[in-house]
């Protein structure tokens, strides 16, 4: 196991992982910008290395800053977390050929699962059902027209370089996919610096369902079931669940087994996460791998009582799966919601500012990850992400009656500070989410519905 290791990242997963290195007894570094001189993460490392101004692209995103922090505490490897360079092969590429180790698959990997076309064509050789459309990117409008007019519409329009719910653009008419193709290039190269888009049907009434994987360098792996997360604005996820809810169990097993071949079929190794969209016949078409932890990954623990940050180190040092397939068996249901500081009432904006109370909610099988605390002060530079409140119950129906009594007891609050809290709760009351029959758009329709006061005052 790594003697020390340096987290390149902030707020709350940048403490996820230093409780996890400290829990194995390894020492932590981590790295900060001027913004987060006052973090939490900042005062529990061990050791902590300023590395630039609050801007994202000379600090958190800054190759060079990182690996000469990494160098100058002695650390053996490198865990990136979420977001930032957790998926960017350059970075790994970068880590090893200076003698570190990268926390996640290796840098041909990720460079290929990076690239959607070419990921869609790595699934589809390994028999991973695909959503109609391109596999390979389509060079013009009108090459994008008749893939369109094969695959009947609405159709979406994405970024091959994508991610983060970045790059997509829904096509309803023939008539308006002209102008959404050459936006949607023009927003890719913007982002990604790379124009090529590809064109699939759009799945409107689709439900998000994605299988945690673990994965050794010694051609091992597993499944640890599925995770819905479905409830999301803008691709961007709210509340998320484990296992996926409503669905028979011949197509949980038959997803997850589906995952677990495509992630081997590209040499997958470390911890990493295969979503899929699921329609109302339950037939499932392949989206993309993520190559990093996920934001809702504690909801697998729970469920699993398997610690995928302690998997993620262990896997990365070299080790083994400690598990074989059969003695993974899920318990219960968990369910996460993200408190996101936001205002629902006003498109989800951001609301940065102090933190004058801050008091997380307790109580029995009830988790919240954060870096808040009373007295900071949430920034405009980075995610809106404040903290995770996450439970488990022995059925969905307690699990969701408690994830709403820990929401009753979350106080948050400090001079134009708004959170997402309320709409969570409005999410939990409707009556289709609580059946488990909701899908992708259900934020959307939440928002039509609700007039602006009572928005106000859910």
């Amino acid at each position: 196991m790594f003697g020390k290791v340096l987290i390149a990242n902030r707020g709350e997963i940048a403490l996820r992982v230093l409780r996890a290195c400290r829990e194995l007894g390894i020492r932590t570094a981590v790295v900060y910008s001027t913004a987060d001189a006052d973090s939490t993460a900042v005062r529990l490392a061990d050791e902590a290395v300023l590395i630039g101004p609050a801007a994202s692209r000379r600090s958190y995103l800054n190759p060079a800053a990182i690996v000469e922090a990494a160098r100058l505490v002695g650390a053996q490897a490198v865990h990136p977390g979420y977001g930032f360079l957790s998926e960017d092969a350059d970075f790994a590429e970068i880590c090893a050929d200076n003698g570190l180790v990268f926390v996640g698959p290796p840098p041909q990997v990720m460079a290929a699962l990076a690239d959607k076309s070419s990921a869609r064509a790595l699934m589809s050789r390994a028999g991973l059902p695909l959503p109609p459309g391109s596999i390979a990117p389509v060079p013009t409008a009108a090459d994008a027209a008749r893939v369109a007019a094969e695959v009947g519409y609405p159709v979406i329009v994405k970024a091959a370089a994508g991610g983060g719910g970045r790059g997509m653009t829904v096509v309803s008419t023939p008539a308006e996919l002209p102008r959404a193709y050459a936006r949607t290039r023009a927003a890719a190269q913007v982002a990604f610096g790379d124009d090529r888009v590809y064109v699939e049907r759009y799945l409107g009434n689709a439900r998000h369902v994605e299988v945690q994987v673990l994965c050794d360098t010694h051609g091992n792996g597993v499944h640890l079931g599925t995770r819905d997360c479905s409830v999301q604005r803008r691709h961007q996820k709210l509340v998320e669940e484990a296992p996926a809810p409503a669905l028979s169990t011949t197509t949980l097993d038959t997803i997850a087994d589906s995952a677990l071949r495509g992630a081997l079929e590209v040499g997958f190794t470390g911890a990493g996460t295969v979503e899929f969209l699921v329609d109302p016949a339950e037939q499932f078409h392949f989206l993309e791998i993520n190559c990093r932890i996920q934001v809702e990954h504690p909801v697998t623990e729970m469920v699993t009582g398997i610690d995928l940050v302690h998997e993620q180190l262990h896997l990365a040092a070299g080790g083994t799966l400690r598990w074989r397939q059969e003695e993974i068996v899920t318990h219960g249901v968990a369910v996460e919601c993200r408190v996101n500081v936001e205002d629902p009432d006003r498109d989800f904006v951001p609301t940065p500012g102090r933190l004058e109370r801050f008091v997380p909610p307790g109580g029995p099988f009830t988790r919240v990850d954060t870096h808040g605390y009373p007295g900071y002060v949430v920034g405009p530079h980075y995610d809106s992400l404040l903290a995770k409140v996450a439970v488990w119950a022995p059925d969905r129906e307690l699990a969701l009656n408690r994830l709403e009594r820990a929401l009753g007891e979350f106080d948050v609050a400090g001079p134009g500070v708004h959170t997402t809290i309320p709409f969570v709760r409005r999410v939990l009351d409707d009556a289709g989410f609580r059946k488990g029959r909701h899908c992708t758009g259900l934020v959307e329709t939440l928002l039509a519905d609700l007039p602006t006061h009572s928005r106000r005052n859910a």
